[in-house]
C-alpha cells in the first residue's frame, strides 16, 4: 500500500511519498497503535472499546470507535473511491485489523535488522545495529505511555533496544572503534544503572582508547552504584574486567583477537584442502558434516537454527545411500547435549526418531552395541515433551491411559544408558543420561531423580573431559535444585556453568543461568523486583534461536503474578500476549477472569492433559486454578492427583524459568474447591449443566 507506520515514538504514520499523514485527533492515533500492537490480528470493537476507556465506556464509545476507524481509512487510503472497500484497514468478524507488511512498520523492521546484526561479523553487524537504531524517535507509543494494552509490547521492544546498544559498542570495540562507542555507553549506563554489561563495555572502550584510568574509575562507579544506590550484589563480570584491565594488553590471553586471526587463516586452509582432497560423494564427507553440525549447534543463535535446519538433510542423505551402518553412524553423532523439553521442531524431531527407528531395524539384532546406544539415546532425547506423539495426547480431565510411544520412549532411555554403562564409554554414557533425563517426566515430583542425574552427568564430565555435558549436566542440577528449594546450591550451579560457557564458549547456556536469577528473585524480594529482569531476559531469550523456549515465554511469566496470587488474571491481562503453545491451558483460566464461565468450562473440557516435561508441574497448577474458579470438578481433582507426588516443590521452579509458589498450596486450595460442591448421582459434577445461568454469557 506504500503506507509506512511508527510505532518507536509517538504513533505515526507516512504516505508513499514520505510525507506524514494528519492522523487527527489522540483517540485515532490510539486506535491505530491498539491495531498495529495486534499484528495482523483482529482486534474486536469491545475489546478496543475497554482498552481506550480504560474499562469505563461511555454509551456512545463503540460508535465513537466506528467514526475514528473511518477516519483512519479516510487519511490512510485517501484515494480510495467510495463504494471500494478498504484494503488496509478493514472489519473483519467482530471487529478490525490492520493489514501491513513486516516492511511497513518501524517496530518490526528494528526487530529484523537486529536478527540479521545478531548473526553478522562485527563490521557488518556495526552498520546493522546502526540501522536498527535509527529506527528509534522515542520511547514505544510515547504518546500513550500508561496504555495497558501497550505494556507487553513496550517492554518487550525496550529489552532488545537495550541488547542493540550494548551489541553495537562490543561490534564497535571489536572492528578497533572502541573510541566511538565511549559516548553512547556513558548516555546508556546513566540512564539503565542496573545493567552490568553496559558497564563491562563501557569500561572496556575506555580501556581500549587508551583511558585505562577511566575505566577503572568506571568500575569503581559501576560498583557503588549497584551495591550502594540499587541494592544489587556487582556481578563476577565487573571483576574480571577488572583483572583483566590490571594485567594490561601484554599479559597471556590478552593476545585474543591475534590468536583469531591466526584460527582463521588455519580454518582457510584446511578447508581449501578438505575440497581438493575428498571426492564430492565420498560418504566421508556426510560423517564430516555430521561432526560440523554437531559442533556448530553450541556455536551460539545462529550456529544451532542452521544445524537444526541441515541436520534433516544430512540425516536424509545418509539413508539414501542405503547403507544402514553409515545411517546409524551420521544419526547418532549429534550428542549436543539437550537440556529444554520442548522441541524447538517437534516435526523435525518425530521424523528423526522415526529415521532411527528404521535404521535400527535395517541394522539388525547383530549392530555393534555403540551404535544401537546412541540410536537409542536419539529416540530418548529427540521424544521429549510431547514431540513424538503418535496422534492427540488425552484430555487433562480424562483418566490417564496408556500412551506406547511414552512406554518406548522411557525404554530406549534406559536401554541406552544400560548399554553405556556396559562398554564403559563415558562420552556415550553422558549422551544416553541426556535421553535419561529427556524421559524423567512420566509423573509429577520427580526433582530428586533429576537432581541424580545432573550429578552424575557432571561428575562424568569433569572425569572425562566434557565441557558441553558437564554445562548440561549442572544446569539440570540448578533446575532440580530449584525445585527442592534450595537455593544455595542451584545458585552455586548457575556460578559454575556461568564459568564453563565462557571457557568453552556456550554462549546459549547464558540464556538460561539468566532465568534462573529472574526467577530467584521474584522467588526472594517479589515480583516488583523480578518484572524488570524478566523483561531483560524475554528480550535475550526471542533472538536465542530456541523456539521451543522462546515461543510462548511472554505468557509464562506474565502468570507468575496471577498463579503467586490466589485470584484469577484481570480482564484484558493477556491482550497482546501471544500464548504460544500454552493457549490451551491459558485461555481457560482468562475466560475465568473474564467472568466467562460457560466457555472456560468448555475449554477445560477439551484441554488436553500438559506434556510431560520441565512446566508440567505449573501447568496442572494453571488447570487447577481455572477449574477451581468455575467448578469444573473433574479436571480439578485431576489436577490435584497429578500434583500430589510434587507437594513439597515449587510448581514451576523446576523448570528453571518460572515459579509459581509451593505446590502445597495449589493443592490446598484444589482441596477446598472441591469441598465447596458435591458431585451429581451420575457421576458429574454438579456445576454442569447450568451454562444459562452464566452471568459472564450472551456479551
Amino acid at each position: 500500500m506504500g503506507v509506512q507506520f511508527g510505532l518507536l515514538g509517538p504513533v505515526a504514520a507516512w504516505n508513499a511519498h514520505g510525507a506524514p499523514v494528519a492522523l487527527g485527533a489522540p483517540r485515532h492515533r490510539e486506535v491505530l497503535g491498539r491495531l498495529l500492537v495486534a499484528r495482523n490480528r483482529v482486534v474486536p470493537v469491545d475489546r478496543l472499546v475497554a482498552d481506550l476507556w480504560d474499562d469505563d465506556p461511555s454509551a456512545g464509545s463503540v460508535g465513537a470507535v466506528r467514526t475514528f476507524v473511518a477516519a483512519l481509512r479516510r487519511v490512510l487510503e485517501p484515494d480510495r473511491p467510495a463504494r471500494r472497500a478498504p484494503r488496509l484497514l478493514v472489519t473483519q468478524g467482530p471487529g478490525y485489523v490492520l493489514h501491513a507488511g513486516r516492511d511497513a512498520v518501524d517496530a518490526w523492521r528494528f526487530e529484523d535488522a537486529a536478527a540479521r546484526a545478531a548473526d553478522a561479523p562485527p563490521h557488518t553487524a556495526a552498520a546493522l545495529w546502526d540501522e536498527a537504531l535509527a529506527l528509534w524517535r522515542g520511547p514505544v507509543l510515547a504518546d500513550f505511555p500508561a496504555a495497558r494494552w501497550a505494556a507487553g509490547d513496550r517492554a518487550r521492544l525496550e529489552a532488545l533496544r537495550l541488547q542493540a546498544v550494548e551489541r553495537r559498542a562490543d561490534a564497535l570495540v571489536a572492528t578497533g572503534a572502541a573510541r566511538d562507542a565511549v559516548p553512547d555507553l556513558e548516555a546508556h549506563v546513566a540512564a539503565h544503572p542496573w545493567r552490568e554489561d553496559g558497564w563491562v563495555l563501557l569500561a572496556t572502550a575506555l580501556d581500549r582508547s587508551g583511558r585505562r584510568g577511566d575505566a577503572l574509575e568506571t568500575l569503581r562507579r559501576a560498583r557503588d552504584t549497584l551495591a550502594g544506590q540499587l541494592g544489587m550484589d556487582p556481578g563476577p563480570a565487573l571483576a574480571r574486567t577488572q583483572e583483566r584491565i590490571l594485567r594490561g594488553p601484554d599479559a597471556p590471553g590478552s593476545g585474543d583477537a591475534a590468536g583469531a586471526g591466526l584460527a582463521d587463516g588455519v580454518w582457510g586452509r584446511a578447508a581449501a584442502a578438505w575440497e581438493r582432497s575428498v571426492p564430492g560423494r565420498a560418504r566421508l564427507r556426510l560423517h564430516a558434516t555430521a561432526g560440523l553440525l554437531r559442533d556448530l549447534a553450541v556455536a551460539g543463535a545462529g550456529g544451532l537454527e542452521e544445524a537444526r535446519e541441515q541436520r534433516a538433510d544430512v540425516v536424509a542423505a545418509a539413508e539414501a545411500t542405503g547403507d544402514a551402518d553409515l545411517a546409524a553412524r551420521v544419526i547418532g553423532s549429534y550428542d549436543v547435549p539437550a537440556v529444554w523439553t520442548r522441541a524447538d521442531d517437534p516435526a523435525g524431531a518425530g521424523a528423526l526418531v522415526g529415521a532411527a527407528v528404521r535404521t535400527a531395524a535395517g541394522l539388525g539384532p547383530g549392530a555393534p552395541a555403540s551404535v544401537r546406544a546412541r540410536l537409542l539415546a536419539v529416540v530418548a532425547v529427540e521424544s521429549r515433551g510431547d514431540a513424538a506423539a503418535e496422534g492427540p495426547v488425552p484430555r487433562a480431565g480424562d483418566d490417564p491411559g496408556e500412551e506406547p510411544w511414552r512406554r518406548r520412549a522411557g525404554r530406549a532411555a534406559d536401554r541406552a544408558v544400560r548399554l553405556a554403562r556396559e562398554l564403559g564409554d563415558p562420552a556415550l554414557l553422558a549422551f544416553a543420561l541426556n535421553g535419561a533425563f529427556m524421559q524423567s517426566f512420566e509423573r509429577c515430583g520427580l526433582a530428586p531423580r533429576r537432581a541424580d542425574v545432573g550429578a552424575e552427568l557432571a561428575s562424568l564430565s569433569v572425569t572425562h573431559g566434557l565441557p558441553g555435558h558437564e554445562v548440561l549436566g549442572r544446569l539440570v542440577r540448578m533446575q532440580a535444585l530449584a525445585a527442592l528449594g534450595d537455593t544455595a546450591g542451584a545458585g552455586a550451579e548457575a556460578d559454575a556453568v556461568d564459568g564453563l560457557a565462557r571457557r568453552h564458549e556456550r554462549p546459549l547456556a547464558g540464556v538460561f543461568t539468566a532465568w534462573y536469577r529472574a526467577m530467584r528473585v521474584c522467588e526472594t524480594d517479589g515480583w516488583g523486583r523480578a518484572e524488570p529482569l524478566y523483561r531483560e531476559v524475554l528480550g535475550v531469550t526471542a533472538q536465542c534461536g530456541m523456539p521451543g523456549l522462546a515461543h510462548g515465554a511472554p505468557a509464562l511469566v506474565a502468570l507468575v503474578p496471577v498463579l503467586r496470587g490466589d485470584g484469577l488474571p484481570g480482564p484484558g491481562a493477556f491482550d497482546g500476549i501471544d500464548p504460544g503453545p500454552y493457549e490451551p491451558w491459558i485461555t481457560p483460566l482468562v475466560l475465568a477472569g473474564e467472568g466467562r464461565a460457560v466457555e472456560a468450562r468448555r475449554a477445560l473440557a477439551v484441554a488436553p492433559r500438559p506434556p510431560h516435561d520441565l512446566l508440567q508441574e505449573a501447568l496442572w497448577c494453571v488447570l487447577a486454578r481455572a477449574a477451581g474458579a468455575v467448578g469444573e470438578r473433574r479436571v480439578l481433582r485431576r489436577a490435584r492427583d497429578e500434583l500430589a507426588g510434587a507437594r513439597g516443590e515449587s510448581a514451576g521452579a523446576g523448570s528453571g524459568l518460572i515459579s509459581f509458589g509451593p505446590v502445597g498450596r495449589h493443592l490446598r486450595a484444589a482441596d477446598a474447591a472441591l469441598a465447596e460442591g458435591t458431585d451429581g448421582a451420575d457421576g458429574t459434577d454438579g456445576a454442569e449443566g447450568t451454562e444459562g445461568a452464566d452471568p459472564g454469557e450472551g456479551a
